[in-house]
């Protein structure tokens, strides 16, 4: 059999729910580029998960994706065909591709190198420059010479850190890992699907958007538990959000929300369009794609690409060179 070398992060069965066809509008963040192109090359990297030397093909995870993929673009067409509230195990399968699509993308692939990035940064700086030569010996297995101790530090030290790039297999052992923390915070909320008639939803590179409560201030960020909301484009005329679990954590067992007895439809309005493509404008990192004939519904202030979209904070600014932590004297 062939080796798949196109591997796609967003799917294409999804991508054509915003297509004409198989032709798909894709802008480049801040909005300059602009242009068409077929479904099947957009949202692709080549041998993006490719595991080297495993015995069944390097693509042997862009296999076990299309294979998960195909059974969640049966629950598209049964949401499509009419059918919702969803039947239990349809409503996990969606949850489960949902959480998928949150770890999948290049976008958080640089989340995961920029995070190791500033750890080691930090190790390094907070041990000083005379310990570089040691922490190497230590976490690399390197002898390394003085000239080199200096390079690294020079490097390390930076203020975006070391360059460090992880390897499909280290993001594929982390997806199977986060996919699991995830599902429980798609699958206990109560979940809305929004049809649209005359207006349009648009997608992105991460269509997974997540809603701030309205009590957070705007510096301690929103992640899957702390959400307000969760909201993902189905297709450009379906969307759905996923609220606020609290508002009945008192009054309905978990167990039943998760099995979709809160679960309800509803018209798309203005206001819930604009709030649907304002959301995937905030989470995308480079690319949004629509159909070509919903360019109007294209929020007009786009931001600048974010190629890493979570970044750590805190430790400082520069290093002086000196340990930032000496050890105990014994005072006897």
């Amino acid at each position: 059999m062939s080796t798949a070398k196109r591997h796609h992060t967003v799917p294409q069965f999804y991508l054509r729910g915003f297509a004409d066809e198989q032709q798909i509008a894709t802008v480049r963040l801040p909005g300059e580029v602009r242009f068409v192109q077929s479904v099947r090359k957009a949202a692709s990297e080549t041998n993006f998960y490719a595991v080297e030397g495993h015995v069944d093909g390097p693509d042997v995870f862009e296999k076990l994706l299309s294979a998960l993929e195909g059974e969640a673009a049966g629950v598209f067409e049964i949401i499509q065909g009419g059918r919702w509230p969803l039947e239990p195990e349809q409503r996990t399968t969606l949850a489960h591709f949902i959480a998928l699509q949150a770890v999948r993308g290049p976008d958080h692939r640089r989340n995961m190198e920029h995070v190791v990035s500033q750890m080691t940064r930090l190790e390094i700086g907070a041990g000083g420059r005379a310990a570089v030569k040691d922490w190497m010996a230590r976490n690399r297995g390197l002898d390394i010479t003085d000239e080199q101790a200096g390079a690294v530090w020079e490097e390390a030290t930076r203020p975006d850190g070391p360059p460090i790039r992880l390897s499909p297999i280290a993001h594929v052992r982390q997806m199977a890992d986060l996919v699991d923390e995830l599902l429980p915070y798609i699958a206990s909320r109560p979940w809305t699907l929004v049809r649209f008639d005359k207006r349009s939803l648009i997608t992105s590179d991460a269509p997974v958007g997540l809603v701030p409560h309205p009590d957070s201030e705007r510096w301690e960020g929103v992640g899957f538990m702390t959400a307000w909301g969760i909201t993902y484009p189905l297709t450009r005329k379906l969307g759905l959000l996923m609220s606020d679990p609290m508002v009945f954590a008192d009054i309905v067992p978990v167990e039943q929300v998760r099995a979709g007895q809160l679960d309800h439809a509803e018209l798309g309005t203005t206001a819930m369009e604009r709030f649907f493509n304002n959301l995937t404008v905030d989470a995308a990192s480079e690319w949004l794609y629509h159909h070509p004939e919903d360019e109007r519904f294209v929020p007009a202030d786009l931001p600048q690409p974010n190629p890493v979209t979570m970044r750590m904070m805190g430790g400082p600014a520069e290093f002086s060179g000196e340990p930032l932590f000496r050890p105990r004297r014994d005072p006897s």
